[in-house]
C-alpha cells in the first residue's frame, strides 16, 4: 500500500524515515513539472531543493514576503513555514506584506504561476510535500529503494530548518539543472569577471547589477537576455559579443518557424537592446580581460567560423564582464546511481535517457537539463512525462511530441551557436584554468606533453587541475576539452566523466558524515 507524505505540525521536528512514492530532486522548470505530473497521477511525492523557493535559476525572484504561496515550508524570509492546513483553514499566519511578483523579465511566467499552484493544491491535500532549503548530497541504492541523503543549506534564514535526514524513495527523478560553462582567457580571474548566469541571478533575485559599464560574450541565445536585463537595468552594455554567426539559423529555418514563440522571444530581445543602443557584434569574443586588482576593460577580436582569431584586438572600457559559453549539466547525482551517458548535441555530457525519460538505471527517471541543454519549455515537457511514467501513468502523446519538437530545436541552436572548435588556442600560458588550485594552461600542456597526463583523470593527479573547491564544476570541461586540443583527438564520454563524478554532491558538515549510522540505515530501509 502506498504511503503519502505529510507535513509535521513542528516544522522544526524531525520526521519520521517513511518511504514515498516519488521523490523529486529540484524545483526549477523540469522539477516542479514532473512533481505535478506524478502528484496528479496518485503517486505521493516529496519535492527536494536547496532553494528556497520554488522556480530554479530560471524563474528565480525576489523573497516572497509572508506565508508560503504555494504550501511548503520555510519558504518565505525570516518567518516560519506554514503547513498546508493552515493556509486552508484559515490560521493566524501574517498575511503577505509584500507584493506578489509579478514576472517582470521572465518568459512563461503564467506557467511558473501555474505548477506553483497545483504544488501547492498537491500540498494541501497532502499528496505532495515541498522541502526548500534541502540539498540532496548523496544517492545511493538501497534495496530496490533509492536513499537519498540531505542536509539544510548553509544560506537557509533562520529559523533553521534541522536535518531532515534521508529520504527513501521507491522511483526517483532527477532534475539537477546545470552549471555556467566557461573558457579560460586571461584575466578572467579578475574580480569584476562573473558568469553570464551569476550576472542574471543577481539581477532577477536581489535587483543587483554586477556593474555599470558591462560587456556580455560568449555564445546562445541565453546573452540576448542577460544584456537586455542589464541595460533595462540601468547598467551600459559597453559590447554585445556572439562568437557564433546567427545567419546559420537559415539552414535550420524549418526548424525555428515551428517554434515561433522562441522567435517572439528573439524579437523582443533585438527591440529591447535597440532601445538602449546595444547592437550585437558577431563573431566577436574577448580575447583578455584587463585589470590589475579589478576589471577595467577588455580587448575584443574579430574570429572566423572554427573561432581562430582573425585580426588585431580592440580595447573596450568597462568594470564588469559576463561571460556565457552554455550549459554544463550538473550529473553528480545521476552519476552516483550508475546512469548512462553520452556526448550531448553541446559537447557536453547528458544522461541518455528512453522516451519516458527512463535512465539506464531502474526506478530512476532524468529530465531538464541534464538530459541535454535546451530551455525551459523542453525541460516543462520533459518533467511532464518523467512524473507521469514515475508514478505509472500512462505517456500523455502530447507531452512526449512537445519534447521531441523542442530537443530538434536545441539541436539546431547548438549547431547555431557551437563553442568555438579553435578557441584552445586562447590561453596564453599563464591564463590560469583551474582557480581553485591556480594550474596555468602552461602547467596543463607540460603535463601532457612531458609527463603523459593527457586525459583529464591523470592531469587531476599530476598537476591538481580540478582538485579545488569546487572539484571541477568550473575548469572542469575546459580542462577536459584543452587536454583533447592538445593530443589531436576528439573530447571523449571518458574524459568527461572523470571530471563529472564527485563523491559529495553538496557541501556537507564533517558531523553528518562523522553521524553516519550503517546499522540504522539498515534497519530504516525496510518498506
Amino acid at each position: 500500500m502506498r504511503e503519502q507524505v505529510t507535513h509535521p505540525t513542528d516544522p522544526l521536528a524531525e520526521p519520521p524515515l517513511r518511504v514515498v512514492d516519488v521523490a523529486v530532486v529540484g524545483a526549477g522548470p523540469a522539477g516542479m513539472a514532473a512533481a505535478v505530473a506524478a502528484a496528479e497521477a496518485g503517486a505521493g511525492v516529496v519535492l527536494l531543493d536547496a532553494g528556497g523557493q520554488l522556480g530554479g535559476q530560471y524563474w528565480r525572484h525576489p523573497a516572497e514576503a509572508g506565508p508560503d504561496p504555494h504550501g511548503g515550508r520555510g519558504c518565505e524570509r525570516g518567518g516560519h513555514g506554514s503547513g498546508p492546513d493552515e493556509h486552508e483553514h484559515g490560521s493566524d499566519e501574517p498575511e503577505p506584506d509584500g507584493p506578489e511578483p509579478d514576472g517582470h523579465g521572465h518568459h512563461g511566467w503564467a506557467t511558473f504561476l501555474d505548477l506553483r499552484a497545483r504544488i501547492g493544491a498537491a500540498a494541501r491535500t497532502g499528496t505532495l510535500e515541498h522541502r526548500p532549503w534541502t540539498s540532496v548530497w548523496l544517492a545511493e541504492r538501497d534495496g530496490d529503494l533509492f536513499r537519498l541523503r540531505t542536509t539544510p543549506v548553509p544560506e537557509a534564514p533562520p529559523p533553521h530548518p534541522s536535518p531532515r535526514g534521508d529520504v527513501l524513495a521507491r522511483r526517483l527523478v532527477l532534475a539537477p539543472g546545470a552549471y555556467d560553462r566557461q573558457l579560460p582567457v586571461p584575466g578572467w580571474d579578475l574580480p569584476g569577471v562573473v558568469t553570464a548566469g551569476g550576472a542574471q541571478a543577481l539581477l532577477k533575485g536581489s535587483g543587483v547589477l554586477v556593474g555599470r559599464r558591462v560587456v556580455v560574450a560568449g555564445t546562445g541565445p541565453f546573452l540576448l537576455p542577460v544584456a537586455a536585463g542589464l541595460a533595462d537595468g540601468g547598467a551600459h552594455v559597453v559590447a554585445l559579443c556572439e562568437a557564433a554567426d546567427p545567419r546559420r539559423w537559415a539552414r535550420h529555418a524549418g526548424t525555428a518557424l515551428r517554434q515561433g514563440t522562441k522567435l517572439a522571444e528573439a524579437a523582443g530581445y533585438a527591440v529591447r537592446l535597440a532601445r538602449h543602443r546595444v547592437r550585437p557584434r558577431t563573431r566577436t569574443v574577448v580575447t583578455e580581460i584587463l585589470g590589475t586588482d579589478r576589471v577595467t576593460g577588455a580587448r575584443l577580436a574579430r574570429v572566423d567560423a572554427a573561432g581562430a582569431v582573425t585580426g588585431p584586438a580592440t580595447a573596450v572600457a568597462a568594470d564588469s564582464v559576463a561571460l556565457g559559453w552554455g550549459f554544463t549539466p550538473q550529473l553528480e547525482l545521476p552519476l552516483m546511481l550508475g546512469a548512462a551517458t553520452a556526448i550531448g548535441a553541446d559537447g557536453s555530457l547528458v544522461v541518455r535517457v528512453d522516451p519516458a525519460q527512463r535512465a539506464s538505471v531502474p526506478g530512476l527517471y532524468v529530465a531538464g537539463e541534464a538530459t541535454g541543454v535546451g530551455g525551459a519549455a523542453l525541460a516543462v515537457a520533459e518533467g511532464h512525462v518523467a512524473g507521469r511514467a514515475a508514478a505509472g501513468a500512462p505517456p500523455d502523446p502530447a507531452r512526449r511530441r512537445e519534447v521531441l519538437n523542442h530537443r530538434a530545436f536545441a539541436r539546431a541552436m547548438h549547431a547555431v551557436y557551437p563553442v568555438p572548435a579553435a578557441w584552445p588556442a586562447w590561453p596564453a600560458g599563464e591564463t590560469l584554468v583551474c582557480r581553485c588550485e591556480e594550474v596555468s594552461a602552461a602547467t596543463l600542456r607540460t603535463a601532457c606533453h612531458d609527463l603523459g597526463a593527457d586525459d583529464p583523470r591523470a592531469a587531476r593527479s599530476l598537476a591538481r587541475v580540478g582538485m579545488g573547491r569546487c572539484q571541477g564544476r568550473v575548469c572542469g570541461w575546459a580542462a577536459a576539452s584543452l587536454l583533447a586540443a592538445e593530443t589531436g583527438r576528439d573530447l571523449t564520454d571518458d574524459d568527461l566523466l572523470a571530471s563529472s563524478r564527485r563523491p559529495l554532491a553538496a557541501h556537507v558538515p564533517l558531523g553528518t558524515l562523522a553521524g553516519l549510522d550503517t546499522a540504522a540505515d539498515q534497519e530504516g530501509s525496510t518498506p
